[in-house]
């Protein structure tokens, strides 16, 4: 009986996934925060509401803030586990089976798209751009192209040589495809709100 080798445990993508699942949390975690004070402090500014266009505020406030009827830190607080326990299990030995990384997969898919409608919300309809929003953003834009590519070089999209092969290259520009995304973010936020020198006043 042939036996499968075994492949080369993902330490790096694993990592990434605990990095991101943990920040992911605390930036949930910190709105959740915000919104108990403001429904407790009504009409008191959050902590993180720096100026008319970097604010959490408004965002928190709005219809998008709870667009499944309840505040959407929550999504957060539940979604980033997620990619802690992965990355722990994977860094642990641990295989999955192909349904459960379609799964995943597809809870990353979702965040990733639901963070895009964020952000066009926020720079075309509220005009305003969250600190700890954009702390979400920055790293559910990478961690859904590195899963992508992770299924690709693992097998999991397809068995073909040549769509693993072509997975194992792309994990190198992960960082390089969430740097162009965040570039496109950027220049959205400039043309329509100016966001750059408020984002640098902030900054330094």
């Amino acid at each position: 009986m042939s036996t499968r080798p075994a492949e080369p445990r993902p330490t790096v993508f694993a990592i990434w996934l605990v990095i991101a699942g943990v920040i992911g949390w605390i930036a949930a975690f910190a709105l959740t925060i915000e919104k108990f004070h403001a429904l407790t402090n009504p009409g008191d500014a959050a902590s993180c509401d720096f100026s008319v266009i970097v604010q959490c505020s408004a965002n928190l406030d709005s219809p998008q803030g709870s667009a499944f009827g309840f505040p959407n830190p929550i999504l957060g607080l539940t979604g980033w586990v997620a990619p802690i326990v992965v990355g722990m299990a994977l860094l642990a030995g641990a295989r999955f089976a192909r349904w459960f990384w379609w799964c995943f997969a597809a809870g990353i898919t979702f965040a990733y798209g639901f963070v895009w409608w964020l952000i066009g919300q926020s720079i075309f309809v509220l005009g305003t751009l969250c600190p700890w929003c954009m702390v979400t953003w920055l790293v559910t834009i990478p961690t859904s192209y590195a899963v992508w590519v992770h299924l690709a070089r693992a097998g999991v999209v397809s068995p073909s040589q040549r769509v693993r092969s072509v997975g194992s290259a792309l994990m190198a520009w992960v960082p390089l495809m969430a740097l162009v995304t965040y570039g496109v973010v950027l220049l959205l936020a400039q043309l329509r709100l100016d966001a750059v020198p408020q984002l640098l006043g902030i900054l330094f």
